[in-house]
């Protein structure tokens, strides 16, 4: 996929919290370090059919919240106070990498992945976003392991890829990779409560 094509896939500067910018390369989100509160960013363009993959990974402490998933146009992208911002409401569903929690509709919803003592996040490790809009539903993989579905039953909307944070103070680059595969790329880095978290992503579309 060429840089361009990519680029359409990048975080949108005019749809993430006034906490973040969106760095010079498109692909690096930086959240300030402000205190009390939560912030979030959702990418460009969104998907209401096809299926979707996207890799996402912190390079940098999860801090007491770091949730990932999809929220529509209409789910908000910042509050006050540290809380899981994606999954707040009935506009967005995420997956909180700190304590496994699945939440939707300001719920939890069960722990992911389903199984006794599930591992948890460790940093650097690639967490896959498997969005599929013909079955409705949001599946994760870690690795080359399938962790399995997590949401089902998704709208018939536009769902974007998104994400929220705590975390905050440093950054990291992250270098803009894109293969010969339909896979644009982008990445983030964040921030929290007076330190960062930093995250890289990728997308991958099936024909």
């Amino acid at each position: 996929m060429s840089q361009v094509r990519a680029f359409q896939h990048a975080f949108s500067t005019n749809d993430c919290s006034r906490n973040v910018y969106i760095k010079k390369n498109g692909f690096t989100l930086h959240r300030n370090p402000i205190a009390q509160s939560t912030d979030g960013a959702r990418t460009k363009i969104g998907f209401s059919e096809g299926r979707h993959a996207w890799e996402v990974w912190w390079e940098g402490p999860l801090g007491t919240v770091a949730v990932i998933g999809i929220a529509t146009k209409r789910a908000p992208m910042q509050c006050q106070g540290y809380v899981a911002l994606l999954g707040s409401d009935d506009q967005s569903w995420g997956w909180n990498l700190v304590d496994n929690n699945l939440l939707h509709n300001g719920e939890v919803n069960g722990s992911f992945p389903q199984c006794n003592n599930a591992p948890k996040y460790q940093i650097g490790e690639r967490i896959r976003v498997i969005l599929d809009m013909e079955d409705k539903t949001l599946a994760f993989e870690r690795g080359y392991e399938f962790l399995g579905v997590a949401f089902r039953g998704l709208p018939k909307t536009c769902l974007y890829p998104a994400v929220s944070a705590v975390y905050g103070n440093t950054e990291q680059e992250h270098e803009n990779q894109v293969d010969n595969v339909e896979k644009p790329a982008y990445w983030l880095t964040g921030q929290h409560e007076e330190n960062t978290w930093m995250c890289a992503q990728e997308t991958k579309t099936f024909d």
